[in-house]
């Protein structure tokens, strides 16, 4: 039988949960639901879920504060968040404390699962056999894995999709366009910010970045030993 992928809907609102929940099933995804902060800690220590969608107006804790709380703690499980507010700074402040992917309130349930399909795609191992080398690290293309020596970088389903982009095409420029497309979105912002999280793990100076390398006007470049 085929992998179902077990998604986690985090919102205070029971009448959402439920009707995502009756949604998602309809879908092909096994779903589990919790009302807050403190219920979604309680599941993820019981369950490794593929997904997590994320409300980011939650009483006690909010949305931003728990996903930064999750990723400071090397969370890796994509979050999508979903939220009333639809300002472009909103979304940005939600990309740079680790969501991999922000849908506005209200939507259409058939984007919310396209959204969720294009990131689950974004897991899926490549098929590239060899390692790439740069900097003091090793990338697993396949397995989307960075190790610097024997100690293991955590990365975000979104930073692995970029690296492993970077990585396939070593040496070239990645247009921006490129990466959106990758991302699913069109925003340049966007990819800059998602860019500059993957350079806060594995550069020594952010400013002058070594290893993934600015190509002014069009893109970027990893630059490989």
């Amino acid at each position: 039988m085929a992998h179902k992928p077990h998604i986690l809907v985090i919102d205070d609102d029971l009448r959402l949960r439920k009707l995502l929940k009756k949604y998602l099933s309809e879908n092909g995804f096994v779903t589990s639901e919790a009302a807050n902060a403190k219920e979604a800690e309680d599941l993820l220590e019981l369950f490794a879920f593929d997904l997590l969608i994320m409300d980011v107006m939650m009483p006690e804790k909010n949305g931003m504060d728990f996903t930064k709380e999750l990723r400071e703690n090397n969370l890796t499980t994509p979050i999508l968040m979903l939220t009333a507010m639809a300002d472009s700074d909103d979304r940005i402040n939600g990309l740079e404390i680790g969501a991999d992917d922000y849908l506005p309130k209200p939507f259409e349930p058939r984007e919310l699962v396209l959204r969720i399909n294009n990131i689950l795609k974004r897991v899926t191992t490549l098929n590239l056999d060899e390692d790439v080398y740069f900097g003091p690290y090793k990338f697993n293309v396949q397995k989307g894995r960075l190790m610097k020596g024997d100690e293991p970088i955590t990365l975000t389903t979104a930073e692995q999709a970029l690296l492993q982009a970077l990585a396939q095409k070593a040496g070239e420029t990645v247009s921006r366009e490129e990466l959106g497309h990758l991302l699913e979105t069109d925003n340049v912002r966007t990819i800059d910010v998602q860019i500059t999280r993957l350079r806060r793990k594995i550069e020594t100076d952010i400013k002058q970045p070594s290893c993934i390398q600015t190509v002014r006007g069009q893109g970027y470049t990893l630059v490989t030993r």
